[in-house]
């Protein structure tokens, strides 16, 4: 048995409760980035989530450091770096479809915390503060620190972490609880593209304004369109068609305006074929719309091509790619607005270690161009990658190996953390193989026993990378 497993069960096992107290508490807190104020750089949200969670870390004994309300630290000791524990608590925005519970209202329910952030990233990131608490309160000697870093906009960008480590250094090594067990090394690169276009309208029959999508690396679960000289009859018969081939639902209001309701699934862009899009559900529908003929319909119905409903692999696009290493590339068509004829939207794109960053940005830009809109995006996030034989890695996966008795293995995954551009760093958990906690989407939720096994997993590591 590895050295201090059994009291690091023992003292985990015994908090349980509290741990799953502190993530209900945490997961009350609707953390979305908003419009900044002074003091609370992306919102009240996420400010009031990074005060509850430094609290916490205070009354359990820690010494905290507040970095001006983008990002909190919690130190395990005052010795030299050693390990780096990366974390954060904003979330995404609700979305669509809860059925359990209301998202901001958590419930623990046969052995489940149901609620907005309860696998991303609260749970972990609670899960990381009693590893730290079991470590120090059970004096197991270590020689270096562990510090838990808190962030609060990893969903927009990370530029909280990004203003960290220009105050502080990266640690030798560093995970992140908000990916995978058992080790994620490979983390696709990414392409967010933006695109514009101004398009002329005419006729009687003519699409007003579209509204859809909230961030641009979710999958959109509703879309909706206005339209103008449209009798409903001829509208729900070519919606029912298109509901059976794709599975998006649709509604209609008809006052004041004729407004159409497309219905999906929303997921991480990283996995859209988890989701089911409504823009482009609805982008199908408006485009087997008889309107008047125009520029507007004309370029909608060209966009639709390049990014059509199922396509989620960049083939009409022109960018296709896959390898064993990461897998395949990942396209979502994520946001979409239109209105006074302005036409603006969003994709995103995850890209394996294979592919060619800059030939597929220049492929995308091209194909834009030809269809008369601008593509706005000039820069490519390259792939990261660790070396899975290196001591840190395989000291994780021997800890997770010992303490599950499952395989462990090196993954390749197309979501983002933030150890994308941290040089020795890794995702590390917290989701268990095998467990889809609807990350993202509605009802998302965590295993309590998987995150209490995660939290002496982490206990572990850090005894054993900071010996």
């Amino acid at each position: 048995m590895r050295k201090y497993r059994e009291e690091i069960e023992k003292y985990i096992d015994d908090h349980r409760d509290e741990m799953v107290e502190d993530i209900i508490r945490l997961c009350s807190i609707n953390s979305q980035r908003s419009e900044y104020v002074e003091g609370a750089p992306f919102g009240e949200g996420p400010k009031r989530a990074l005060a509850l969670a430094l609290n916490l870390a205070e009354k359990y004994g820690f010494e905290i450091t507040n970095y001006d309300n983008y990002v909190g630290a919690v130190d395990l000791n005052d010795r030299e770096k050693g390990l780096d524990i990366l974390a954060h608590l904003d979330v995404v925005p609700e979305g669509e479809g809860w059925s359990v519970t209301a998202p901001f209202e958590p419930k623990e329910i046969d052995g489940k915390i149901y609620g907005r952030g309860t696998s991303d990233d609260k749970g972990p990131a609670v899960a990381a503060l009693f590893a730290l608490r079991a470590v120090r309160d059970l004096g197991i000697p270590v020689k270096k620190n562990t510090r838990l870093v808190l962030g609060t906009d990893e969903e927009c960008g990370s530029s909280c972490i990004q203003y960290y480590y220009k105050k502080e250094q990266e640690a030798p090594m560093t995970f992140s609880p908000d990916g995978e067990f058992p080790v994620v090394n490979i983390e696709k690169g990414r392409l967010q593209g933006e695109f514009s276009a101004a398009l002329e309208d005419g006729g009687d029959k003519r699409l007003v304004s579209i509204e859809a999508g909230t961030k641009v690396n979710v999958v959109p679960p509703k879309a909706k369109a206005v339209i103008e000289g449209f009798d409903i009859d001829e509208v729900e018969e070519k919606a029912k068609a298109v509901a059976e081939e794709t599975g998006i639902k649709f509604s209609f209001d008809l006052v004041p305006v004729f407004e159409i309701t497309a219905l999906g699934a929303n997921a991480h862009a990283s996995t859209p074929d988890s989701g089911n899009n409504a823009i482009t559900g609805l982008l199908e529908l408006l485009c087997r719309l008889e309107f008047s003929p125009s520029k507007k319909i004309e370029t909608i119905k060209k966009l639709y091509k390049l990014m059509p409903h199922g396509d989620t692999s960049g083939e009409n696009l022109g960018i296709a790619v896959e390898d064993e290493r990461s897998g395949a590339l990942t396209l979502a068509f994520s946001m979409l607005n239109l209105k006074n004829n302005i036409m603006h939207g969003f994709f995103d794109c995850r890209i394996p270690v294979s592919g060619d960053g800059e030939k597929i940005l220049k492929t995308v830009s091209e194909k834009f161009k030809g269809i008369d809109i601008e593509f706005l995006e000039d820069t490519v996030v390259k792939p990261h990658e660790v070396d899975g034989n290196s001591p840190f890695v395989k000291t994780l996966l021997s800890i997770y190996e010992d303490y599950t008795g499952l395989k462990g293995e090196c993954l390749a995954m197309g979501g983002g953390t933030y150890v994308h551009d941290i040089e020795n760093g890794v995702a590390f958990g917290a989701v268990f193989p095998g467990t889809d906690t609807k990350m993202h989407g509605a009802d998302e939720f965590v295993v309590i026993d998987e995150l209490v096994a995660a939290a002496k997993i982490f206990a572990q590591a850090i005894v054993e990378l900071c010996e």
